[in-house]
């Protein structure tokens, strides 16, 4: 059980990452086979792809991968470098925990509207469903990256 909540996030990448090929593959088979178009397949890809990239940023969270522009803190002196790397981890925290609240707001808005996809009519929500608990993993995940320290030397 552990083990399945420490690579959550991987598992979820690997089956979206299959369901995602299939379904694209299938799509060009079908159109090259028939001249039409499998109905719906971009609007479920492209959900998919946006679950692909919030939980594939919380395993470069967690493995302290994330894009950083190191130029200039490479160039202060150690005790000021710490402290810009802290405020900047901070002010991650906060952007990750705004990303959570502002997608759990966006998904209870969806299931109280009653919107509904234009291709195949799912309710909307169904495609943010995963937004805030995504963000809400990147967030644990580079919490527990920053408490960890540096991956490399200074």
């Amino acid at each position: 059980m552990r083990l399945l909540l420490d690579q959550f996030e991987k598992l979820v990448c690997a089956v979206l990452l299959l369901l995602m090929t299939l379904l694209g593959f299938a799509n060009v088979v079908v159109r090259y086979g028939t001249n039409q178009s499998l109905a719906a397949t971009e609007e479920l890809l492209t959900g998919g792809f946006v679950l692909l990239t919030v939980f594939g940023a919380a395993i470069a969270a967690r493995r302290g991968e994330h894009l950083a522009v190191e130029l200039v803190t490479n160039m202060l002196p150690a005790p000021l470098r710490r402290a810009v790397i802290v405020i900047a981890t901070l002010l991650s925290v906060l952007l990750l925990a705004a990303s959570v609240w502002f997608c759990w707001q966006l998904l209870l808005n969806q299931m109280g509207n009653g919107m509904r996809s234009y291709a195949l009519g799912l309710p909307l929500w169904w495609y943010s469903a995963g937004l805030p608990f995504g963000f809400a993993l990147v967030l644990i995940r580079y919490v527990q990256a920053a408490l960890k320290g540096p991956a490399r030397n200074d």
